[in-house]
C-alpha cells in the first residue's frame, strides 16, 4: 500500500516539491546557503507579521506597545528576539 504522502493530493505536491526534489547529488553549498537564506526571510515576515498585530505606532504609546509585547503576548520576547536577530543573520 502507498503511503499518504504519495497518495493524498495535498500531501503529494508537498512531497514532490520538499522530499522527493529531483535534484543532481552534487548540489553546490550555494544551493544551501539559499535554502536557509529563505527560510530566514519566511521566518521573518512571519515575525513581523505577528509583531504587527500587538505594536501601536503611535508616538505616546509605542514603548508601551513593546512592553506589551514582551510581558504579555505569549512568548512574545521570543518572537521579538527571534525578528532582532534574524534581521542581523539575514544581512551578514
Amino acid at each position: 500500500m502507498a503511503s499518504l504522502r504519495k497518495t493524498h493530493p495535498l500531501m503529494k505536491i508537498a512531497n514532490d516539491a520538499l522530499v522527493d526534489l529531483p535534484t543532481p547529488s552534487n548540489i553546490s553549498a550555494l544551493w544551501n546557503f539559499g535554502s536557509l537564506l529563505g527560510l530566514c526571510l519566511i521566518t521573518q515576515i512571519l515575525t513581523g507579521l505577528f509583531l504587527a498585530m500587538h505594536y501601536t505606532s503611535d508616538i505616546s504609546t509605542a514603548f508601551s506597545s513593546v512592553t506589551h509585547i514582551c510581558r504579555d503576548v505569549n512568548y512574545g520576547w521570543l518572537i521579538r528576539n527571534m525578528h532582532a536577530n534574524g534581521a542581523s543573520f539575514f544581512f551578514i
